[in-house]
């Protein structure tokens, strides 16, 4: 059994179903260590309409899939930054990395990072950020693991505490 990785359309049905996954594990973690409980199904409900991955769309953008024996197990997005003004400014943003909790330890993280990489160079960008949480440990060593260096914020996120960098060669 082996990954494979491509494009997908953001608001595809596996895209959704991935999103739904992403916010139920992120949430609940965050919940469980804050206040003892998992989330509200009425707030994640919520949560999850009110975001809109459109950004994750050439030429802006790009959301890659990965499918484990042909069955979709994670996703990542990137998305060009601007400077202020309509044009990107190099930098893009990894956003969103996941893989399903049965897939995890079979190398599809990694692939899907270098996926969204290979997409951001294509898309234009020299360099990527992204931002994290202290209690996802997980990502932050696949961040470093790939080359990622921790650097001052670059965003104002309510739930980031950690954010990272990599020029993209």
């Amino acid at each position: 059994m082996t990954w494979t990785v491509a494009p997908e359309p953001f608001d595809s049905p596996v895209a959704a179903a991935l999103w739904r996954d992403y916010y139920t594990e992120v949430s609940d973690r965050w919940y469980l260590l804050h206040e003892g409980r998992r989330t509200d199904p009425a707030e994640l409900e919520r949560e999850i309409a009110a975001q809109s991955w459109d950004e994750l769309t050439p030429p802006r953008g790009q959301l890659v899939v990965g499918r484990y024996d042909g069955e979709p197990g994670g996703c990542a997005g990137v998305r060009l930054l601007a400077d202020g003004t309509a044009e990107p400014n190099g930098t893009a943003e990894l956003k969103r990395v996941f893989v399903r909790e049965g897939l995890r330890g079979k190398g599809g993280a990694a692939l899907l990072v270098r996926a969204a990489e290979d997409a951001a160079r294509a898309l234009g960008a020299t360099r990527m950020v992204l931002d994290t949480r202290g209690d996802l440990v997980e990502a932050r060593a696949l961040y470093a693991g790939l080359g990622y260096e921790e650097t001052d914020a670059h965003n104002d996120e309510p739930y980031a505490d950690h954010w990272f960098a990599r020029r993209l060669t």
